[in-house]
């Protein structure tokens, strides 16, 4: 399948991010990232907005994250795929944010340097919600921690798939999908997770909410209006 790694739940161990080839884009690249609640769909979003940008030859990256490097997909097993193991809340930090580090410097990086449109499976806003809002730790020093590991780069733009605790965990269960060691969690840390990141939204501009609630398709074309609204040039409507 034309994709990168994405993030949470997809099988296979430590492949290179998926890059679209085509005409060069002028200047740095643009940088974007998909966030979300468990069985929001982000997922299946990466996958049809890297279709849509193959389709038009725009050159571009698609990857997850935690991922997208050999000691990403390292520290993601122990992160997600371990479930015997009890992680300790700053540890967990830690560790997202040592495989954050290598995604910067290795993926993220190099897709802007080369003029590409880097669209990455969750980033800075998953911790956070799930390490500040979920697991409660101080929003402060994750920000601080946060800033080091990815040297100041930051999303041109995110997009927040929002979607209700329940009808996200129904989806999954429906799919037939084998839940990681964090989406294993019970309601009411998800609940959390989810009221940070609608917190974050509202603080935020270079956030914006999406309604995942529609079909994949539905939210497909909502996700193409938005950026064509905020970016003209690569994804006016007129290049295909």
């Amino acid at each position: 399948m034309s994709r990168a790694d994405a993030q949470r739940g997809m099988p296979g161990g430590a492949r290179p991010p998926h890059r679209g080839e085509g005409a060069e884009l002028t200047g740095r690249g643009l940088f974007l990232a998909l966030e979300g609640v468990e069985g929001a769909g982000k997922t299946t979003q990466l996958r049809l907005l890297g279709e849509w940008m193959a389709s038009r030859e725009l050159p571009h990256t698609l990857a997850r994250e935690p991922g997208g490097t050999p000691v990403g997909e390292a520290i993601r097993r122990v992160l997600l795929d371990s479930g015997a193991l009890d992680v300790p809340p700053r540890t967990e930090l830690l560790l997202m944010l040592a495989a954050r580090s290598a995604f910067v410097r290795g993926v993220v990086r190099p897709a802007l340097e080369r003029g590409e449109v880097m669209v990455s499976d969750r980033f800075e806003l998953s911790t956070f919600a799930y390490q500040g809002g979920g697991r409660g730790l101080d929003r402060e020093e994750i920000r601080a921690l946060n800033r080091f590991a990815t040297e100041g780069v930051r999303p041109d733009l995110t997009l927040l798939f929002d979607l209700p605790v329940a009808a996200g965990i129904a989806r999954q269960r429906e799919s037939g999908k084998t839940r990681d060691r964090i989406e294993r969690e019970a309601g009411d840390f998800q609940e959390r997770v989810r009221a940070a990141y609608l917190q974050m939204a509202e603080a935020d501009p270079s956030v914006i909410v999406v309604d995942a609630a529609s079909s994949p398709g539905a939210v497909h074309e909502r996700v193409r209006e938005l950026l064509a609204a905020r970016f003209p040039e690569p994804f006016a409507p007129s290049r295909g």
